[in-house]
């Protein structure tokens, strides 16, 4: 993707910085994650800095080597605001789904970035659907299908719910990437109106499911 921009430099140093901070010290880490019941008693500063703090250096690495690799899409075509509403927002919005769906489970609690790199690849895709994706690095998968199926799939596991994996906070960002980036470039309904469509086909299923009371 070229040369790193500076503001994703800075954003990966934060997320180390306040990681490795995180690792060392369990008061720390308590004190800035994700919590129901915190959160629900007013501490609401852990929607966004629950997104800087990662359980383990592998978590760490894999949500910065995603952001590493889509961070320049958004940069080059909304530029660094853009970029850093993109990241924002979809942290923010990944944690709001995550505590609308779980606002009934006081000792629930989460970390990462997850939400926000989301928010990035998603909003990359809209952006460039061309591009191409290694799939496990090294299977090539068309970008656009890459995120209907990922929707889909964090769609079953917030049904299911038998893993530990944050879907909530997927597919919260995902839709902070997917409507941001509209506001930012509108040029996409144009350019990209078929995967505009394809992107929304997850997000209209999630709201029957929940409409309906299946999820």
């Amino acid at each position: 993707m070229g040369n790193l921009a500076l503001v994703t430099i800075i954003v990966i140093a934060i997320n180390g910085i306040i990681s490795f901070k995180g690792f060392n010290d369990q008061l720390f880490f308590d004190k800035y994650k994700f919590s129901i019941s915190a959160i629900q008693r007013g501490e609401y500063w852990r929607m966004i800095s629950s997104g800087f703090l990662h359980v383990d250096i592998t978590h760490l690495f894999v949500n910065m080597l995603t952001l590493y690799f889509f961070a320049n899409v958004v940069i080059f075509h909304g530029g660094i605001l853009a970029f850093i509403l993109t990241y924002l927002g979809s942290l923010f919005l990944g944690n709001l789904f995550t505590l609308f769906f779980h606002k009934d489970e006081p000792f629930y609690s989460a970390v990462g970035a997850s939400g926000a790199v989301m928010g990035v690849l998603y909003s990359a895709i809209l952006l460039r659907p061309d591009m191409m994706l290694g799939l496990f690095f090294f299977i090539p998968i068309p970008a656009y299908i890459f995120g209907i199926g990922y929707l889909l799939y964090s769609i079953y596991g917030m049904k299911a719910q038998n893993d530990q994996i944050g879907h909530d906070a997927h597919f919260g960002g995902a839709m902070g990437g997917y409507f941001i980036t509209m506001f930012f470039a509108p040029w996409v309904f144009q350019e990209h109106l078929l995967m505009v469509g394809l992107l929304l086909i997850p997000i209209v299923v999630l709201f029957i499911l929940k409409q309906t009371g299946k999820i």
